[in-house]
């Protein structure tokens, strides 16, 4: 399997962007789908965004959607979540996942990434 390391988190005003990065390492990268997930604190892992092996097809939570954009550069073997208009709702760690696939569309499910990274953590103040 693939391995993959997250960077970027930070901590932001509200309003404001960051930009988070998932270097993949390991197997060739482009039969890997890709998706970010985040854990707020007291709460379950959730879905954020997913980008399909071909780069394109993308999905999205519906409360990310039209503020956070996902891609991937496979020359670099590196996704990218673009974060805008960030609210202090947003707060959490920011975890990549990676599954081999040869499915040309994405998952939401958690269960169906192989991969994970330990995450980095993203705070938005008020």
């Amino acid at each position: 399997q693939v391995q993959v390391a997250e960077s970027g988190g930070g901590l932001v005003q509200a309003g404001g962007s960051l930009r988070l990065s998932c270097a993949a390492s390991g197997r060739t990268f482009s039969n890997y789908g890709m998706g970010w997930f985040r854990q707020a604190p007291g709460k379950e892992r959730e879905f954020v965004a997913a980008i399909s092996w071909t780069g394109g097809s993308t999905s999205y939570a519906s409360s990310v959607k039209g503020r956070f954009t996902i891609s991937r550069d496979i020359a670099k073997s590196t996704v990218f979540l673009q974060m805008n208009s960030l609210t202090p709702e947003d707060t959490a760690v920011y975890y990549c996942a990676a599954r081999r696939t040869q499915y040309s569309g994405t998952t939401s499910w958690p269960r169906d990434y192989a991969s994970w990274g330990q995450g980095t953590q993203v705070t938005v103040s008020s």
